[in-house]
């Protein structure tokens, strides 16, 4: 194992990073941001496309005269959260040894090959229940490189930001994160413009997961020219066998497990919240709204739109104030805020209420999406750090976040939604635990205590 002298080398020495503060620095971390944060993009737009399309495409895969066909694709969505932590634990052992740059590469190329396949898959009445298979094959796939993305990206951003501006540059993983949902609903708008339903069941569906294969193409020659942020010693190091504690799961399971159950723990709330928010809210407008023309769309296109472009704002006032008043922010909103949304959007007509009650809760959201990716490099040493964030957010994201809208539709189809707003309520309130009483505001951070984060 190397030392600590090797994994956290001074900045001071040549062909080291220019100091934090200078314009060299911020134009530096500029640049691998918008390189970083464009695959993340790309890769959520291809985990969106699929809920945002669901309700065209489920009769290609599923008998139409099955009632339960809309929940079989739901449980399709929840099922790919099975693999993200098992793509956390490889793609984050893979960054941690072979460097950001190279698992950011790897998984945009997975994602978007298994978009191509869904896209050019022949439906049920062409194959029967091998479309179905294939269709599940795909997506395990794609929780697989998805379980890779959030911890390596929420890494790299974290660490190629100026020290100053960590919380407002890390912020652009949920502002492209977010993005890729406002792309795929922007899809289905411009759709809805050209095509009727039928042709948009017939073939618009293919074409939406068709653009997400295609545009990786690009992002995969950006993130090929990307800076990496391991230093060239750790790489070398690990090349050679001399560090065995890179990357390692015994290494996090001993050595900082404390910070990986943190992790877990600000995760759970947040994660639940968000697609109980963005998940659910949205599919909420759409039955709502589905004999109003595009109403549905529009509303949810501005109400992402707005929870997009309020994530630097987030960032921006955690560098000022810390990152613990945000969260704890989110947390009490969330626990009051919940209740109100999922029972009174679905009773609601108007679609300036509805829109109203979306963004409200986007505000609330934002006190943990701008800063989360921030909250959670943290907490970990860089040479676990893509491991410990990426299984931490995985292993939550997996039990509480993607079944999230699979629960949601079956307590609403027992009648039950009152159960579903108690749980979603609980879990928030474990996390808010923990945001108040383990969590220190503005304290030294393992970022801090890394000196020189050479890019390459």
């Amino acid at each position: 194992m190397t030392s600590s002298a090797t994994r956290e080398p001074a900045g001071d020495g040549p062909g080291s990073p220019p100091p934090a503060s200078s314009p060299a620095a911020t134009r530096r971390a500029i640049f691998n941001t918008l390189r970083g944060s464009s695959g993340n993009l790309v890769e959520w737009y291809d985990v969106y496309v699929y809920t945002v399309f669901a309700s065209y495409f489920e009769n290609q895969f599923f008998d139409s005269a099955d009632k339960n066909s809309t929940l079989y694709v739901y449980a399709i969505f929840a099922v790919t959260f099975v693999m993200r932590p098992v793509g956390s634990w490889f793609f984050g052992r893979f960054a941690d040894r072979r460097g950001r740059r190279a698992a950011l590469t790897f998984s945009v190329s997975l994602m978007a090959a298994c978009s191509l396949v869904i896209a050019l898959s022949p439906g049920r009445e062409s194959i029967g229940v091998w479309a179905a298979v294939i269709l599940v094959l795909c997506r395990l796939v794609q929780g697989f490189a998805t379980g890779g993305e959030y911890g390596t990206s929420a890494t790299y951003m974290s660490e190629a930001a100026t020290r100053e501006r960590r919380g407002f540059f890390s912020s652009f993983q949920y502002v492209t994160l977010v993005g890729g949902h406002v792309l795929a609903q922007l899809t289905l708008l411009v759709m809805q413009v050209f095509l009727d339903r039928e042709q948009i069941e017939e073939f618009g569906w293919r074409i939406a997961f068709f653009i997400g294969g295609i545009a990786a193409v690009v992002v995969f020659w950006l993130r090929r020219s990307m800076d990496e942020s391991l230093t060239p010693e750790q790489l070398e190091a690990v090349r050679r066998g001399e560090d065995q504690g890179s990357g390692s799961m015994r290494e996090l399971l001993t050595a900082h497990w404390r910070a990986l159950l943190v992790c877990f723990l600000v995760t759970i709330g947040g994660t639940i919240a968000f697609y109980t928010y963005s998940v659910n809210a949205p599919a909420i407008v759409k039955s709502t709204f589905e004999d109003q023309g595009m109403t549905a769309t529009w509303i949810n296109l501005i109400g992402l739109t707005f929870l997009m472009a309020i994530q630097p704002i987030g960032g921006l006032i955690s560098d000022k104030v810390g990152r613990k008043p945000l969260l704890v922010f989110f947390g009490v909103g969330a626990l009051i805020y919940t209740y109100v949304l999922i029972t009174y959007l679905p009773q609601t007509t108007s679609a300036a209420t509805a829109l109203t009650l979306v963004c409200v809760g986007y505000v609330i959201l934002t006190g943990y999406t701008s800063i989360n990716a921030i909250v959670k490099a943290e907490l970990f040493p860089s040479h676990i750090r893509a491991l410990g964030v990426g299984l931490g957010y995985a292993l939550a994201n997996s039990a509480f976040g993607g079944t999230a809208p699979l629960i949601y539709q079956a307590a609403k189809g027992g009648g039950h939604v009152g159960w579903f707003i108690g749980y979603v309520t609980v879990v928030i309130a474990v996390s808010l635990m923990v945001y108040i009483f383990v969590l220190k505001n503005k304290s030294e951070t393992a970022l801090d205590r890394e000196q020189g984060r050479a890019f390459v």
